[in-house]
């Protein structure tokens, strides 16, 4: 995504709604809009983006684990008055600064969100300027050693949620091989007794640069 996007994206859609040319009032945008473009700029500082991060964080945090951003639930597909040649993305301004009359705010955040998901975005997101949706992994670390009567006795029920091409969500068995070195988590060597549970989030925003989140439990 260019820089020029997350710049005048993030300015017009987070910090002063209703810039976006249209003749409807502005209204509340979705949560996950706003996840969506936050999290594509890096989690720029503004009171929409520390928003949408603590729902974020929240999201992750047990019980259930959520998949962090739902992206089946910011309604990039709807349309005000956009030129035919309009992009997806210029259609995601537009939806995360107001709202379809068919979506009620009430109705869009009391939804019961599945802790995996077959939905993906309502319009085409396979493109690369969507790669950041589908670089965020979540890992469900759950492991445990200690050392038995004749053997070490180890306990790995890690699972890793990722996303599709079109943002949806599923959960696969995972191993602790496969978690970044940028967790807290640490095998003692031997067989010294250690348990270790936690979410660990990863992503990478639209320019490419790194980001994470750990909740210990």
């Amino acid at each position: 995504m260019p820089p020029l996007f997350r710049a005048t994206a993030l300015a017009a859609a987070l910090a002063v709604p209703g810039v976006a040319a249209s003749s409807r009032p502005a209204m509340a945008y979705p949560i996950d809009c706003a996840i969506l473009l936050c999290l594509a700029g890096g989690w720029p500082s503004s009171a929409p983006c520390a928003a949408a991060w603590a729902e974020f964080i929240r999201r992750i945090t047990p019980f259930p684990i959520e998949p962090p951003l739902q992206i089946w639930r910011c309604p990039m597909g709807v349309s005000f008055e956009a030129e035919p040649q309009e992009s997806s993305l210029a259609r995601l301004i537009e939806a995360a600064v107001r709202f379809d009359s068919r979506i009620g705010k009430d109705r869009f955040q009391s939804l019961l969100v599945p802790v995996q998901s077959r939905e993906g975005a309502d319009v085409d997101i396979s493109g690369s300027a969507f790669d950041f949706v589908r670089s965020i992994r979540v890992f469900h670390i759950e492991y445990s050693q200690y050392e038995g009567r004749d053997d070490c006795i180890i306990r790995d029920a890690t699972r890793l949620g990722t996303y599709g091409e079109q943002g949806d969500y599923r959960w696969s068995r995972a191993s602790i091989g496969q978690i970044p070195p940028a967790s807290d988590f640490a095998v003692p060597s031997g067989c010294n007794p250690y348990a270790y549970r936690a979410v660990f989030v990863d992503w990478r925003d639209s320019s490419g640069a790194y980001g994470f989140e750990e909740v210990r439990y």
